[in-house]
């Protein structure tokens, strides 16, 4: 018994010697108000804009009397409504914490958005800074995840490890560092790679009303960096779930998700996670940028995300202006596209190409937020309702949409061929117009009109089947040339099956060619010239 005692004095002695104090300091604060997924907190007077602070939910206590009492009393919950307030033990049992961020710093308190569920948190409780910008984890190890924009999974796949943190605000690379964008970012979508090209680096917005493929264009674009050396993010702001469990399960069917992360705030997730993602995802972005990697992502859609910093806004007490938006939406989409770059050599030669998506409202691209995003980015997609309902997918409208980098965003023979289609596919919209009201057409007129119906069909493409820049080429060439003028209209398409089939077989000499020639010469023009009638003399389509 005595060993038993000196072993345990020992040991104290010994803890004693040992110890050593240390003097932390933290700011701690109180909750005064909170509601609608916004807290206002009073004692946190060196707080730091987009600062991260800690909500403690609950109180421990042994004090039978004030649990008592505290039990029977009402409070108030976030959404204003009175009930009675759980015993403070039960709290501790279930107790963890709620992160927010600060925005409104003002003279007696600071305005915070919650990033969760603001019933946990109740007048009174705690929050303690931080002392950090909000971060969210980036790496390798996001990649093939479906993740919300706190980088927790939502997969259901396991615990995700991060590399590292990174903020989620940062200041774009400026002008010195910057290089101009001159490599393609392929999207396999033909209508789109030959009048309207992306480059890596590139903003391209793509915008039209509801329901008539602008997430497809994005989708088929992912689906399409398949083996060309480019990571992939899709952020989801405002999307149902469900939506997005069906993207991720194409993906996956398509062997895209090897390469992409999926960001998503929810239809269901508050204001705050919505006004988040999008920073998150060009984050993670961010990482491969720094790595010298290129990465696609793509914003869907920054309407929803306009629409989510409204409501925080006009919640935080902030001065509204037109259409309630507060006064620096546009500063919101502007610091977040602009990060979206092509870095030089001496800087990694690292890319984001950016695809921001925008709602309209009846076609009107002449809204505020639509005008707002045009104006930030290089060039628009713009689908057009009518030409959905008629049959042409994707709808995309070739005079109302551009691309401010052109052509240098192509390879050499997809620039080459592309330059007379396009004048040809213009010719062919003015002289349709004007056919409908004139009878007697010349024999120029009339050849011009049936090529021209031969390129919308080329255009039509179904979802999910992207198309390589090489058999594009060769079937564009096919119909600038006039090799297709005796291909039934109606046939065209199955024409370009049989066609890249036939090239597969027999032509991957030519195909690998076009991709890889630095010149478009008459050599190459003849080679795909016999290509295509070998082609058409092999199959039974003209009759």
């Amino acid at each position: 018994m005595s060993n038993t005692k000196d072993f345990i004095v020992e040991q104290l002695k010994k803890q004693i010697i040992d110890f050593k104090s240390e003097i932390k300091e933290q700011t701690v604060g109180k909750v005064i108000e909170v509601g609608d997924g916004i807290a206002r907190i009073s004692g946190l007077s060196d707080c730091m804009m987009s600062e991260m602070l800690e909500f403690t939910t609950g109180k421990q206590t042994n004090d039978r009397e004030t649990l008592s009492a505290s039990s029977q009393s009402p409070e108030r919950d976030c959404d204003g409504k009175s009930g009675n307030r759980r015993s403070p033990l039960r709290e501790t049992a279930t107790r963890q914490a709620v992160y927010g961020v600060a925005l409104n710093l003002e003279e007696d308190s600071v305005g915070a958005i919650i990033l969760g569920d603001c019933h946990k948190i109740k007048e009174g409780d705690e929050v303690k800074s931080l002392k950090r910008i909000l971060e969210v984890p980036v790496g390798e190890n996001v990649i093939g995840r479906v993740v919300n924009p706190l980088g927790q999974p939502l997969d259901g796949k396991g615990e995700m490890l991060a590399d590292k943190f990174y903020p989620i605000e940062k200041i774009a690379p400026g002008v010195i560092t910057r290089e101009s964008v001159s490599q393609p970012a392929q999207t396999g979508i033909k209508a789109i790679d030959a009048m309207i090209p992306i480059g890596r680096g590139q903003r391209e917005l793509i915008i039209g009303d509801r329901q008539i493929g602008k997430t497809a264009i994005a989708i088929d674009a992912i689906i399409n960096q398949k083996g060309q050396n480019m990571k992939c993010i899709y952020v989801a702001i405002g999307q149902k779930e469900s939506k997005i469990a069906n993207i991720a399960a194409k993906l996956e069917e398509h062997g895209a998700m090897e390469y992409t992360t999926i960001v998503l705030a929810g239809a269901s997730d508050p204001a705050s996670l919505a006004y988040i993602a999008p920073y998150a995802g060009c984050a993670m972005a961010e990482y491969f940028l720094d790595k010298g990697e290129d990465v696609l992502i793509v914003y869907d859609d920054l309407s929803k995300h306009a629409v989510a910093y409204r409501e925080i806004s006009l919640l935080l007490r902030r001065p509204p202006g037109r259409e309630a938006y507060p006064g620096d939406v546009f500063y919101l989409h502007s610091r977040l596209l602009e990060r979206s770059c092509k870095l030089n050599e001496q800087h990694g030669g690292g890319s984001i190409t950016a695809l921001p998506i925008i709602e309209t409202q009846a076609g009107d691209v002449s809204a505020y937020i639509p005008t707002n995003v045009i104006s930030i980015t290089d060039g628009q997609i713009y689908l057009e309702p009518d030409l959905f309902y008629q049959g042409n997918r994707p709808a995309v409208n070739a005079g109302l949409s551009v691309s401010r980098v052109g052509s240098a965003a192509q390879i050499k023979a997809m620039k080459k061929v592309a330059g007379k289609m396009r004048l040809e596919a213009a010719q062919y919209r003015e002289l349709a117009a004007f056919a409908q009201f004139g009878s007697d057409l010349d024999e120029d007129t009339k050849n011009k009109l049936e090529r021209g119906k031969r390129l919308v069909e080329i255009f039509k493409q179904d979802q999910y089947k992207t198309v390589p820049a090489a058999n594009q080429v060769l079937i564009f060439f096919a119909a600038i040339s006039g090799l297709l003028d005796n291909v039934p209209v109606e046939k065209i398409n199955k024409f370009e099956e049989e066609l890249n089939k036939y090239a597969e077989n027999n032509g991957q000499d030519i195909l690998q060619e076009i991709a890889e020639k630095g010149d478009f010469d008459e050599k190459l023009e003849e080679k795909m010239k016999k290509l295509v009638e070998d082609c058409k003399g092999t199959i039974e389509i003209i009759k």
